[in-house]
């Protein structure tokens, strides 16, 4: 097992949700590292989210857009850059039916930018944050890191692509590399229009919530602390040019979740409204992550059950926080 340090860590991405909270993460427990957060801060990047430590010495805010070489250049030019951590990816499903131009600008073409600065300034690794719905759907077992990638979603289609172009830097240039795949986030910090933090505002506020089709979708969810410990573990142990699957063993389906938000918040379940499925809608994600225990030993610290809790609490109790992002939800 491998036994990195770093100087500098370029985290892109680091406004948003995981982002941020991969950021605090990394300043408690390496607070000798320099941290750099590359945001371009569309609707989902929220500065609020590191207004703790916007005046730690050792962090540095840079607004830019991933894609936009010349500050990619200027950035690794002057900061000697040696690790990256790519966050930075639009990510919502909806809105990639939306407008999947964005999704590809983004998600492909300024992963690729970021490739070539990592190459030219020979950084010690690149990590590439994608997703478990590259896989698609399955009904029965787990996917695996080897098995074939079959995106449903436009979102889904661009981090697919995106780890294409990463995987062919490794293969092609030796890039360091490497990739997870995450699966459902949850926790403080989450943009609003995200299921858990879009139905705990909602019911706040006494509006129902829109739960697509009959409920039964299923995903596996993973409390943000957790996602953060793993890809610490990854980023300073992990092997180059290997995929990780991250996940928490907690599959359930939409319509649990819904009904244990309910429970948390005491609303009835006629609060809950039905709405007409989502195009593609993926019936059950799943992976195996046998790789990430076995070779790095890695472990869950947080029960999911209070976990939840715990981020229900934490909107509840953060009001000025999501209100002013609610009209900017879908």
């Amino acid at each position: 097992m491998v036994d990195r340090s770093f100087k500098t860590l370029l985290i892109t991405g680091g406004a948003g949700f995981i982002g941020s909270n991969f950021i605090h993460y990394i300043a408690r427990k390496y607070p000798e590292y320099r941290i750099i957060n590359l945001d371009k801060l569309t609707y989902a990047g929220n500065l609020e989210n590191l207004r703790d430590i916007e005046d730690n010495p050792n962090y540095k805010f840079i607004k830019g857009d991933i894609a936009d070489r010349k500050i990619i250049d200027e950035i690794f030019k002057s900061r000697n850059i040696d690790a990256i951590t790519n966050f930075a990816a639009e990510s919502h499903v909806d809105r990639s039916i939306e407008d999947p131009g964005v999704f590809i600008r983004t998600d492909i073409y300024g992963t690729y930018v970021l490739l070539e600065a990592a190459r030219k300034y020979n950084s010690k690794i690149f990590l590439q944050i994608s997703t478990d719905e590259v896989y698609g759907s399955i009904e029965d077992g787990s996917f695996a890191e080897d098995d074939a990638l079959k995106p449903s979603s436009p979102y889904s289609a661009s981090k697919a692509g995106a780890e294409m172009i990463v995987r062919s830097f490794f293969k092609t240039f030796g890039t360091p590399i490497i990739i997870t795949r995450t699966t459902n986030n949850f926790g403080p910090y989450q943009y609003p229009e995200k299921i858990i933090p879009l139905f705990v505002t909602n019911l706040i506020d006494n509006i129902k919530v829109p739960l697509y089709g009959d409920g039964m979708n299923v995903r596996d969810w993973i409390y943000v602390d957790d996602n953060c410990g793993a890809l610490d573990l990854v980023l300073h142990k992990g092997r180059v040019g290997e995929i990780y699957n991250i996940g928490a063993g907690n599959e359930k389906p939409n319509i649990w979740i819904t009904k244990e938000i309910l429970k948390l918040l005491d609303k009835p379940e006629s609060m809950i409204e039905p709405v007409e499925d989502r195009l593609g809608h993926d019936r059950r994600y799943s992976v195996d992550c046998t790789k990430l225990k076995r070779d790095l030993g890695w472990e869950t610290q947080y029960d999911f059950e209070e976990a939840l809790k715990k981020t229900v609490n934490w909107y509840a109790a953060n009001e000025k926080w999501w209100r002013p992002l609610k009209g900017r939800s879908i």
